[in-house]
């Protein structure tokens, strides 16, 4: 008697997964640039820890407005689609039933299994059938505004704090390299984390963001020796 295996399989994490990973990772990136280009103006330490608590507000508060509102409208979309199929499944069941039978069959299903597994899957639950193999709306990849929201802001804060411990307890002639490298090993950590949770390649993970952020922190640091008022 054959047992059955059992599978992990990691698109449930899609959602949060994606949320957290850019959160801190815009956290770590806007923050420690923020830092770096206000060191490199040659601005005292006050100015830099103002700097950079203004940033992670701001920051925490962008992200968490900026993905509710556009997981909201990804929300919006999928009720519109659904409370459509719903409409049709209610006054068009016959051509909705073709229509998901077809959908089979076009995956390689023979047409009279396609129609039988149709009419079975209807039969249980027609709305969430058609939903998922029409509409691609399923339990792990539905819109949710809120916990979008509220991950990317706090996982923005973690980040963000990072850089700027790091530039409190840094010599102050130090702050711009110092925070930059600890940046790059944080972003580097996060990268890694994050390809592990969502079983992706690491190394490839690990240099997407450290380049990215490397890149981020070298041009505000330009900019702030460009701009800044030498002592």
């Amino acid at each position: 008697m054959s047992r059955l295996h059992a599978e992990r399989h990691l698109i449930a994490r899609v959602g949060w997964l994606r949320a957290a990973v850019l959160g801190a990772n815009d956290g770590i990136v806007s923050t420690a640039s923020l830092i770096v280009g206000v060191a490199a103006a040659a601005q005292g330490r006050g100015e830099i820890f103002v700097a950079g608590v203004a940033g992670l507000v701001a920051g925490a508060m962008s992200m968490a407005a900026g993905e509710y509102v556009s997981v909201s409208s990804q929300a919006d979309t999928e009720s519109a689609d659904l409370a459509r199929e719903t409409a049709e499944l209610a006054t068009q069941p016959d051509s909705e039933l073709n229509e998901l039978a077809g959908l089979y069959t076009a995956r390689g299903v023979e047409p009279a299994l396609a129609r039988q597994v149709a009419q079975q899957l209807m039969a249980k639950d027609a709305l969430a059938a058609h939903a998922r193999d029409e509409l691609g709306i399923s339990e792990h990849t539905t819109a949710r505004p809120i916990q979008a929201a509220l991950t990317s802001a706090m996982t923005f804060s973690v980040g963000a704090a990072l850089p700027l411990v790091a530039a409190l307890v840094t010599p102050t002639a130090l702050i711009a390299p110092l925070v930059s490298g600890a940046s790059l090993v944080c972003l580097g950590v996060l990268g890694a984390v994050g390809a592990r949770a969502g079983g992706a390649p690491v190394w490839k993970a690990v240099a997407r963001v450290t380049f990215w952020g490397a890149i981020a922190m070298a041009l505000t640091a330009g900019v702030g020796a460009l701009f800044g008022v030498k002592a």
